[in-house]
This record gives C-alpha cells, structure tokens and sequence, in this order.
C-alpha cells in the first residue's frame, strides 16, 4: 500500500432506543477526562453487546458502548473503522468473525478520543499486514506482524504528546500510517477508499472514510444522531470547521428521493443514516450557531445569551443538563469562538 501522502511511523439503527445510543455517546467526552483505562473500571463492559448491522454487501455497522465501528471485507481482508473501547476488543474481534474470516490489515481512526481507538492495540495484534521487498527485508517479521492503524498525522501528534491529566495510550495503539493532505486513499477488496481530513471540526485531526462502491461514509464524530456537537476546544475543535465537516458529508451523499436512501451515513453514535438526517443535521447546528453569532454583534453578554436558549426548540432531541457534554457548555463553546472573531473583526476595522 503506497501513498505520497501517508508516511510510517515507528511508533443505528433507527430502532434504537435514544436511552441507549446516548448512553454510548455520554462515553465519548468522559474518556477525556479520565482516561480509558480509568473509565474502563468503573464500566460494566462484560454487559455490553455489539449489535451488527449490515449497511451493504460488505461493509457492517457495529454498535457497542463506544464510537460506531465500520468494518468492510472482502478477498484482501478487513478493514475496520474506530474501535471502540479496549476492553471491548474481544468482542468486537467475534463480530468480526461472525462474517468473515479474512485477515485484518487495516485500522482508520476517525480522531483521538479513547472510545474510537481503545480496541487499536488488540485488534492490530490480530491483523496482519501486507509488506513485502525491502519492508520486509530490513524490519523482519515486525513488517507484517500487525494491522496497518491510519490517522490523520495530528492523531499521531496528540497521542504521542497527551495533554496534561490525559492518559498516555500505549505505543502499540498510535498510528502506524499517517497522512497530511486533504486526503489519503487507496483500493482494498476492489473498491476505492477515501480518508478526508476536515480540519479544526469536533478536533484537529478528524476523519471521514469514504467507501465509493458501497457508496457508505463512516464520519466520527464529525456527525452523530443523539447530541449537539461536541467541539473538542482542547485537541482544536471548532464550530465553524464543525459545520464546514457536515456540509463536506453532503458533498459526498446522494439521496435517491426527496433526500432519503442512496448514500448510507455511519455516525460516531446513534443510528444509520442517510443525507437527509445529515441536512438536519447541518440545519440546526448552523441555526444555532448564526443565533448565537448575531447575539454577539448586538453586544449580549453569555448569560443574556443563555437566558434567551438560543437551542430551545432543539433541546428535546439533542440537549442535556447532565454528562460531560451539557447544552449550556454549546452554547458558550459557541459563544466564546465567535466572541473571539467578533473581537477580531473589530480589531481589522
């Protein structure tokens, strides 16, 4: 596998309760602040089923308690998108097996946070990657003796150098392959695989992966179904590259009628989706974001702002006054960026 832009390194369903696909998403943020192997104890994950669903021929949605897993196989093998939560590695690997019992060469991370790579140290050590000629000739059997895990580079970056109080993941779980472009991309099982890179949105290094056959796109946590966008300001998340990241998916769907079907979403959390729950999507949180923006230009304070529950007629499907991620903490993510540019603006006059 080559690309000019990737370098090695050393180193759901519609009939899901919203009970439980937010309990899911609740995770997400959680592990930030305590570190997987912390969160891992105080989790039942023995509890935990993975549901499958199959979005098309060859490509599966898994459903655990972390990020939404995207597997697609074929005669090359299996390549896996996000793996959830380390200590659920061994069941996501059975859910793997209940389909297919082709090698797994490949791990795409879609960002940092714990609940999309917990499983990449375990599951990479169940894969196999292909290398051959003076790969093989000058790592020996360390060349092909695990999966290939792909990331964004800024990945790579924070997981090497995690933030103060974060855990520090094992080397192990860090990408092997990283890239620094728009995008990377390459053929497996006979179909083209797009990584694109959406810059300063839920993080600084998140990604979207575009199976073109299927016509399937696995987004991260650059969509989900059962919360308001969670902007990671810590790892350089961003409302605006947020919004840029949803309308970048609709660049990729095609619906087959008034929006609905064609083009099938895999979000970070919640249900599978199509281009019309991402239009939605978009619309509110660009509406809630320009509300908030045009509070700002008249000079209102946060808790003006606040008063005046710029999410109200949204807060029954995605708001939250408890977890690590709550509707007053969007609102004033929101409120301090465009603040800041507000602030900015001025400053260039």
């Amino acid at each position: 596998m080559t690309s000019h832009a990737r370098t090695r390194s050393t180193s759901v369903l519609r009939g899901a309760t919203r009970a439980w696909v937010l309990a899911a998403a609740v995770l997400t943020g959680a592990v930030l602040a305590v570190g997987s192997g912390a969160l891992a104890q105080n989790q039942d994950f023995d509890a935990v089923e993975i549901d499958m669903l199959r979005v098309r021929d060859n490509v599966y949605m898994l459903v655990g308690a972390g990020g939404n897993t995207t597997i697609q196989f074929g005669d090359e093998g299996v390549l896996v998108v996000d793996t959830q939560f380390a200590p659920l590695s061994s069941k996501i690997l059975a859910a793997i097996r209940s389909v297919t019992d082709g090698p797994i060469r490949y791990i795409v991370n879609t960002h940092a946070h714990g609940d999309h790579i917990g499983g990449n140290e375990a599951i990479a050590a169940a894969g196999q990657f292909r290398a051959g000629g003076n790969v093989v000739g000058d790592l020996g059997a360390a060349a092909t003796a695990t999966a290939a895990i792909i990331a964004h580079e800024n990945v790579l970056l924070r997981l090497i150098s995690p933030a103060a109080g974060q855990e520090a993941v094992p080397s192990a779980a860090w990408p092997t392959e990283t890239y620094f472009t728009k995008k990377d991309e390459f053929i497996f099982n006979d179909e083209a695989v797009q990584i694109r890179h959406e810059p300063n949105a839920h993080t600084d290094g998140d990604s979207l992966v575009f199976f073109r056959r299927s016509d399937v796109v696995a987004t991260g946590d650059l969509f989900t179904t059962v919360m308001y966008p969670f902007i990671d300001v810590a790892s350089g998340g961003t409302i605006d590259g947020y919004i840029d990241a949803l309308n970048a998916i609709l660049d990729i769907t095609v619906a087959t009628n008034v929006n609905e079907g064609g083009t099938l979403v895999v979000p970070g959390h919640g249900r599978l989706s199509d281009e019309q729950d991402v239009i939605e999507y978009r619309n509110m949180v660009t509406i809630v974001r320009d509300r908030i923006r045009e509070y700002v230009r008249r000079g209102l304070t946060l808790d003006e702002v606040m008063a005046r529950r710029p999410t109200l007629d949204y807060d029954g499907r995605y708001g939250s006054d408890t977890g690590f991620w709550t509707t007053a903490m969007f609102v004033e993510t929101i409120y301090d960026q465009m603040a800041a540019g507000h602030r900015g603006s001025e400053a260039g006059q």
